[in-house]
């Protein structure tokens, strides 16, 4: 990887986009253009955002089916479809006479299925290839006997099925290891000066059956037979768990991609890899919709009281804000016209932060300032002054970044109407009560009682009120009423609520519950906090508290076959990430990931050229959103899978539940050492706007529309035009995966906060807000709030609107002084010793758990001579043949002084 100096915000972007300031940044950097040429780029900057429409995106796993499945080809491949058909055409005529595949009986086809299988199991790798083809075609759905896109779909879906029950993957499964295994392939792909798609055409068959096998089978709809839905379960069963003492699927294709970025296998087509093994962590482990569902259960197995909200569904519920002034922004950039330029064009300048006004969010007024509608002279003005501005600035020159949208029905008065108040449920955590009632103590008696939350002799009246608000404010009340009817209440002690399920009430009288118990009555806490605080009484007595139970689960199973060889996957990964990143520049040392989408022989005309550039860029957009959700995925599985109700049971002692959230940090320690943090940012130096609106994709070839209709005559104005959408999903989609993926590595971690604030993240973060989208917009918000309290006053004040913005869409933390820059949290600190100590116990807890010696240290000893001397050794058959031989070379040549040998033991 890079160094993380090289991929922070100073570079300059390859595509040739500026980072927003007039310059590329980076040392030896031109001058910056002054005065009137600074402004109107900026000015150009800022309308361009203005001129962006409100996108229409409904996050999810995926995008469409039909979109998902037209990923997997590159628009080089499409020649194979007929190859493909041809194949099998040639083989079905020779086994079934007068009848094509969709009149057959499901009896007949399961025999010619069969019959397939069994002519894989040849010698030849010509013949294999050719049965593997007629498979494939089965599995893309049979088009030569179809007439829409609908059927297509359907009888890829349903093929995919009938293949599976026949054993095909399996059959797949074994040719997969045998090409990965293939030292010939490798060994020519290197010697090659240019790798193309013809050196992976093997490969690309067997994962394109295998892709379009799990995701036709992974998709659940409401008409699906219980046979599929069983078939369904069993599948998800053989990919989860090791199957025939082989380790699991995904882990498989993991090794492919650190094969691949190591330069043994430069042939393996690392799209349909990346693709395949996205799509298997999702199916195994569950998709975000699994992950909020799994959430909600493991809260109410460890007694917590149910989520207030889901953050998705919060989310589709708010709507975008109009993007932060960037003309009159002092923070990013120093420069601006001189006064004599703007002299007597206020009008201008209100008219700009007019348009700022838009961040109320939920069309409701500010209860502390009163707003008065503009006159209509104040308008006037105010729209003569950007007349006067923008003819001034000729924007003339500037073409529209995004078209308008196409005409659309009225929205339902559900959707228009958005709800008053803030979004969010606000939060408190014990640290944040422990630190108020930590100054108060401070103040007011002159010391402190460490982690007493309950103790409040000597300190005022208001001070009271204030601990019983952050305690009690964010227990919904009607949890709070029903806990009160079903308590177990004795006299002199306050009723608590059976916070540990039914559990708790067999088990424990009221004076007997924990001070857990009692904390989780008052506020919300999160399954990280109750997770996180016993890990040290296990290192400290693991006598005592007996042995760890580790559930079986799919994700437990797949994190125990990373561990050893996780830093190099996630290094891995984040190669791949770089080198499809839009903002990357070419380098003779970066790994080559167009070896599948490259064809033999190279364009010769420009026609041919544009459609190759568009197919390159779409083949690096679907990397990137593979690799983000791959990523995304991993982290949140891996932060839920310690939480198990396992329950220790000490003698005499209260029993207690706990794990620390090792795996998830384990994972984004190393993608921190590999500077994921600077990459993502270096992602985002870009024009994202452009990136999200852009029309790398050509309608015409992307399947199963090549394959219905006949292909019209492709013009250098059907390729410029791309397809009819305001957005691209996929871009979006990575987008907000990459946001989501940086504020998960940076939350509650300071020292990675600085990261931000060090590599300058601030102004890219804040371009990024020009995307009118709400998901988008709420993450780069967080990441910009997290940084806000050290990035100085200055900032501050010329941010007004992102901070506003920040206060309305983003949660709140009691007591959190994240705007003024006075929290505890803010004083210097080693940033070193914070990742050392959290590697510390990332070390001893994989020691634990998963590097437990058969003969444990806590095993006893057996310390009687006669003992020892007395067991009995199983000796092989054959040494009573050669005992004599072995006393003599072992025993009575080797001298011994038994007199040293006595005095060292």
């Amino acid at each position: 990887m890079e160094d993380p100096a090289a991929l922070g915000a100073g570079n300059p972007p390859a595509n040739g986009y500026s980072n927003g300031n007039g310059n590329g940044g980076g040392k030896g950097k031109p001058a910056a253009p002054k005065g009137r040429e600074t402004f109107r780029s900026q000015r150009r900057e800022s309308e361009g955002s203005v001129d962006c429409p409100t996108l229409e995106f409904e996050y999810g796993d995926t995008d469409g089916h039909a979109a998902e499945l037209s990923e997997l080809y590159s628009y080089t491949e499409n020649p194979e479809f007929t190859t493909n058909r041809r194949c099998f055409e040639e083989d079905f005529k020779t086994q079934v006479q007068g009848k094509e595949w969709l009149e057959l009986e499901e009896d007949a086809q399961k025999a010619y299925v069969m019959g397939l299988l069994d002519r894989l199991e040849v010698v030849s790798r010509e013949r294999r290839l050719k049965v593997a083809r007629a498979v494939l075609y089965l599995a893309q759905g049979t088009f030569g006997e179809c007439d829409s896109e609908v059927d297509v779909l359907h009888w890829s879906r349903y093929n995919c099925f009938l293949l599976y029950q026949m054993g095909t993957f399996s059959a797949f499964l074994e040719l997969l290891h045998m090409e990965i295994d293939n030292s010939q392939a490798c060994s020519s792909a290197l010697r090659k000066p240019a790798i193309s798609i013809a050196d992976s055409t093997e490969l690309r068959v067997l994962l394109s059956v295998m892709y379009l096998m799990v995701e036709n089978i992974r998709l659940e709809r409401e008409t699906d037979s219980y046979g599929w839905r069983r078939a369904r379960e069993t599948f998800r069963t053989e990919l989860s768990f090791s199957m025939h003492n082989e380790e699991p699927f995904a882990l498989l294709l993991f090794s492919m991609v650190t094969k691949f970025c190591s330069g043994l296998a430069p042939h393996f087509p690392i799209k349909k890899v990346l693709l395949l093994l996205w799509k298997v962590v999702m199916f195994t482990l569950g998709g975000f919709e699994q992950l909020q569902a799994l959430k909600v259960q493991k809260r109410e197995e460890l007694g917590l009281p149910p989520l207030a909200e889901d953050s998705i569904q919060v989310v589709k519920s708010m709507r975008a804000a109009s993007p932060p002034s960037y003309t009159l922004d002092l923070g990013e950039s120093q420069l601006a016209p001189p006064p004599s330029k703007l002299r007597g064009r206020r009008g201008s300048r209100r008219q700009l932060l007019t348009k700022q006004d838009s961040l109320d969010i939920y069309n409701e007024r500010d209860l502390f300032k009163t707003e008065e509608p503009a006159t209509e002279e104040e308008e006037e003005s105010a729209g003569d002054g950007e007349r006067t501005l923008d003819g001034e600035l000729d924007l003339l020159e500037q073409d529209p970044l995004v078209p308008p949208p196409p005409s659309q029905a009225p929205l339902s008065a559900e959707r228009v109407a958005f709800p008053k108040g803030l979004p969010w449920t606000p939060k408190v955590r014990q640290k944040d009560i422990e630190h108020f009632l930590e100054m108060s103590r401070n103040k007011f008696i002159g010391f402190t009682l460490e982690q007493d939350t309950d103790t409040l002799v000597g300190l005022p009246r208001p001070i009271h009120e204030s601990v019983k608000t952050l305690k009690q404010a964010f227990w919904p009340k009607r949890l709070r009423h029903a806990a009160c009817r079903i308590l177990v209440a004795q006299p002199g002690i306050e009723p608590v609520p059976p916070v540990l399920g039914a559990w708790s009430l067999n088990h424990w009288t009221a004076r007997e519950v924990p001070p857990l118990a009692l904390w989780l009555k008052h506020k919300y806490i999160s399954i990280a906090d109750v997770q996180i605080k016993n890990e040290e009484e296990l290192e400290k007595c693991p006598m005592s508290l007996g042995e760890e139970v580790v559930p079986e689960t799919p994700c437990e199973i797949l994190y125990q076959g990373m561990l050893c060889s996780l830093p190099q996957y996630m290094i891995a990964l984040l190669k791949i990430l770089l080198a499809a990143a839009p903002t990357s520049k070419a380098k003779t040392d970066s790994i080559n990931i167009l070896a599948d989408v490259l064809p033999e022989e190279m364009p010769i005309t420009v026609l041919q050229s544009m459609k190759l550039g568009i197919d390159v860029n779409r083949h690096k957009e679907i990397i990137v959103k593979s690799i983000s959700a791959l990523l995304l995925l991993l982290l949140k599985h891996f932060k839920l899978n310690h939480i198990y109700q396992t329950f220790y049971s000490p003698p005499n002692k209260h029993p207690f539940c706990f794990d620390l959230l090792i795996q998830f940090e384990y994972v984004s320690q190393h993608l921190v050492f590999a500077n994921c943090i600077p990459l993502i940012l270096k992602f985002f130096n870009q024009n994202i706007l452009s990136y999200i609106t852009a029309k790398n994709s050509i309608s015409v070839l992307d399947y199963p529309c090549c394959i219905i209709q006949d292909l019209p005559e492709l013009t250098t104005e059907s390729l410029e035009a791309g397809d009819n959408n305001q957005f691209c999903w996929r871009n979006l989609f990575s987008c907000i995966n990459l946001l989501r993926l940086l504020n998960k590595l940076t939350k509650w971690k300071h020292s990675r906060t600085m990261m931000l604030v060090v590599f300058k993240s601030a102004p890219i973060l804040k371009r990024a807000l020009k995307v009118k989208q709400a998901m988008l917009q709420l993450y780069v918000l967080k990441l910009l709030k997290i940084q806000t309290k050290y990035l100085g006053r200055q900032w501050r004040k010329s941010n007004m609107k992102t901070m506003s913005a920040i206060y309305q869409k983003v949660r709140h933390r009691m007591n959190d002084d994240w705007a003024y820059g006075n929290d505890i949290d803010a004083r210097p600190w080693d940033f070193q010793a914070e990742e050392c100590t959290l590697r510390a116990n990332i070390e001893a807890f994989n020691s634990r758990r998963y590097d437990r010696p058969q003969d444990s240290e806590f095993s006893p000893v057996d310390n009687c001579l006669q003992s020892v001397l007395g067991q009995r050794l199983d000796l092989p058959e054959d040494f009573h043949y050669s005992y004599e031989l072995w006393l003599e070379r072992e025993v009575f040549s080797q001298p011994i002084c038994w007199e040293e040998l006595l005095q060292n033991h």
